[in-house]
């Protein structure tokens, strides 16, 4: 490992956190690149169960550098806080930096991110209502503010009296409290103090670390079906998730990334609105939610549930450019009798093998084949053989219709319960099982 992303190949809640707790172990740097605290990655280890929504997922190994990168937009109190949590637990935040280049999600933008989602009726994008769309918005706009600023308090007052008239201005037309100057500025600079001495220009120790052949990890949030470009659009996120965004979102040329680790479920699950072929309405779906406590980490939402979507895998392969899988929550699995897999879409009596645009998403009927289940524990497992053969079965199809070779089988929230393979062993995913 030189250079590894670790990216979503589902809709988001794969289990990335998880993934990258585990690699930070022998990681020099982890860098978050892009998102906020609109979503959480849920780490448990030797200190805890943290959800952690803005601190790198490596912050737990004293000798990995963590960045939360200047692709991500920044909720200072909500970063205060969980930082606050994470040293309460006796881990050391001497290793955490932010880019000064960072946007930061100032307190208009929840609020006329709920206005949006409240107007928006049965037509609503599902958000977390934390105000990251209206950030990305005001950044692609030329008129957010970034993390520097917060420690250059006249030039903030600059940027400060350009955004507030048009957003008090919007804000009166829905009859909305108007933004007061000075209290937020005081509250930003206030914010620049307490996090000062995080505050960097991060792309020197990048780069130094990248022309080292130190082991650099990028932490990416949410998955490929919520990218904003590639994702279900309008029902994405906005930014890019996918390994093009790490780069930018990172700051590393494409030419320097080695490896390139995708993570699913060995299931699906979504959050939020948007189509979903393969969900599931049935008992079936309600026992994937509960045996898999799929709710979100940062909203508490119960999480749509499904069958794994091989349609949709292949989609996420290709414009991730994944050259090992690490599928979690296999264990989830471990007492049903049968299970499915999406192997194609039917739309208008034609069947699809591709991924369609969002329209056509809404209205395709998932195909499916069905595999037995193994109905026997997967939790103590730490080598292939240890796994039943129906699971190895079911794991050798994904990895097909993946068109890629598995890293990592996860049969277990707590960092050792991770099946670690050689991947040239499972280069023949017709193979014996």
């Amino acid at each position: 490992m030189s250079v590894t992303a670790v990216v979503g190949g589902q809709w988001g809640d794969e289990g990335k956190g998880r993934v990258v707790d585990y690699l930070s172990q022998r990681a020099d740097m982890v860098i978050r690149y892009q998102g906020g605290d609109n979503a959480g990655h849920t780490v448990v280890n030797e200190f805890g169960t943290f959800k952690l929504h803005m601190v790198p997922s490596g912050i737990f190994n004293p000798q990995t550098v963590c960045v939360v990168g200047t692709g991500t937009v920044v909720n200072p109190p909500g970063l205060l806080a969980e930082m606050d949590t994470v040293a309460a637990a006796g881990v050391s935040l001497d290793n955490l930096w932010i880019s000064n280049r960072a946007h930061v999600v100032l307190p208009y933008h929840p609020r006329l991110d709920a206005l949006r989602e409240a107007r928006a009726g049965d037509k609503k994008i599902g958000t977390t209502k934390r105000g990251i769309g209206p950030t990305y918005a005001d950044k692609a706009a030329r008129i957010g503010v970034r993390v520097g600023d917060l420690l250059r308090p006249q030039y903030l007052r600059g940027r400060l009296e350009q955004v507030i008239p048009i957003k008090n201005q919007l804000l009166a037309h829905h009859d909305l409290p108007l933004i007061e100057f000075e209290p937020l500025w005081e509250q930003c600079v206030a914010w620049g103090k307490a996090l000062q001495h995080r505050i960097v220009d991060v792309l020197p120790m990048i780069q130094k670390a990248v022309t080292n052949g130190q082991r650099v990890l990028l932490e990416g949030q949410l998955g490929v079906m919520r990218d904003l470009d590639w994702g279900i659009y309008p029902y994405v996120t906005s930014s890019n998730p996918a390994t093009g965004g790490a780069c930018s979102g990172a700051g590393i040329p494409p030419t320097r990334i080695d490896e390139v680790i995708g993570v699913v479920k060995a299931y699906a699950t979504a959050v939020g609105a948007g189509p979903f072929p393969v969900e599931l309405f049935d008992e079936d779906g309600q026992k994937l939610r509960d045996v898999g406590h799929e709710y979100g980490a940062t909203t508490g939402r119960p999480r749509r549930c499904g069958w794994f979507d091989g349609v949709a895998i292949q989609y996420a392969m290709w414009l991730n450019g994944v050259t090992a899988l690490a599928i979690t929550k296999l264990d989830v699995l471990d007492d049903f009798d049968q299970i499915k897999v999406c192997v194609g879409y039917q739309l208008d009596g034609e069947r699809l093998r591709h991924f369609p645009d969002t329209p056509d998403l809404e209205r395709v009927t998932p195909v499916y084949e069905t595999w037995p289940g193994w109905k026997t524990s997967t939790r103590q497992a730490r080598t292939w053989d240890d796994l039943p053969k129906a699971a190895r079965n079911y794991l050798h199809r994904l990895a097909e219709l993946a068109g890629c070779p598995i890293r990592y089988v996860s049969v277990g929230p707590e960092r050792p319960a991770l099946v670690v393979l050689d991947t040239f062993g499972v280069q023949d995913l017709g193979g014996n099982a």
